[in-house]
């Protein structure tokens, strides 16, 4: 078994930004399986991470996580039906068990590793001078491999449980993506993530309104429509996306979901001024307060009048 989590730190000190190292840890020998700096604990970040454990170390009986959105849904009536994640869905298919934590302490080893790793690996990049993901991730494997030798445990039995992977690398590009169904329209177009996609007609398009289409988002930032199988072609006419897709799936950590639309919004000219209905007509106030006047004066004004 193997137990994973991501930790939010600042890893690079004040060289660089916030981000969040995702860490495989085995459960029975205390061997750091699996390391990778991304932005953000997130669905497709952890599609990255799982592909590159899965070419080292082939498939494993079941990973040990916590309830985050990634590996659980949290709402009873949430829609789809199987209340399943998309990282759960991946894992079925590639035979892999999914187990969530009920607590921090359930899953120590990770918890005590990544205290560990907030100490010893912050110093060595400090001293390494590395300063961005890019870098980190390179640093990593020897690091892993130092860390291993010095903290890991032999275990009580040598066997290896890891299956081979046995999946082609088309296949598992399939698996290790988001997949949602799509209702398509009488005009052969559909919404999806803020952006309305038009199917390009032909014999096999005309066929499919008031039909359910497949849709594919890699990783890589691919995106495909697919009808049993076959890949549509496709116009988007309308975009209107403000956060990336790997932003909004679940991610409770949210630094680079807020940096991305600090940028945008920097970027973005500024607004005209919205003018009020009495500055458009050119109502220039002055100074005086409109109504009844108050105290002193109001007084004697009611006493004048009445003399």
């Amino acid at each position: 078994m193997i137990q994973i989590d991501g930790s939010d730190h600042r890893w690079f000190e004040d060289r660089g930004g916030p981000c969040t190292l995702l860490v495989f840890i085995d459960d029975a020998t205390s061997t750091l399986m699996e390391l990778r700096f991304v932005k953000s604990e997130s669905t497709f970040s952890y599609f990255e991470a799982l592909e590159s454990y899965l070419h080292t170390h082939g498939r494993p009986v079941a990973f040990y996580s916590d309830k985050h959105s990634v590996f659980r849904v949290a709402k009873e009536d949430a829609k789809g039906g199987a209340r399943i994640t998309q990282f759960g869905r991946a894992l079925s298919e590639l035979n892999i068990e999914i187990l969530c934590a009920d607590s921090s302490q359930a899953k120590g080893r990770v918890e005590r590793a990544n205290r560990t790793l907030q100490d010893r690996l912050v110093k060595e990049l400090r001293l390494a001078g590395i300063s961005d993901m890019e870098a980190g991730n390179a640093y990593l494997q020897g690091f892993k491999e130092r860390y291993n030798a010095k903290f890991s445990k032999a275990s009580a039995k040598p066997d290896n449980l890891h299956r081979a992977l046995n999946v082609e690398p088309d296949r598992l590009a399939d698996v290790l993506c988001w997949r949602e169904n799509r209702y398509v329209g009488k005009q052969l177009t559909f919404s999806y993530d803020r952006k309305r996609i038009m199917l390009e007609e032909s014999e096999i398009t005309r066929g499919l309104v008031g039909k359910y289409v497949d849709t594919y988002a890699f990783v890589d930032g691919r995106f495909e429509v697919r009808w049993k199988g076959h890949s549509l072609p496709y116009k988007i006419f309308d975009m209107d996306q403000r956060v990336t897709h790997a932003a909004i799936t679940g991610n409770n950590r949210l630094s680079a979901v807020l940096e991305h639309i600090k940028e945008m919004q920097d970027a973005a000219p500024p607004k005209p001024k919205v003018r009020t209905n009495s500055e458009k007509m050119g109502y220039k106030p002055n100074g005086r307060r409109p109504g009844r006047p108050s105290g002193s004066r109001a007084k004697k004004r009611i006493v004048h009048a009445a003399e």
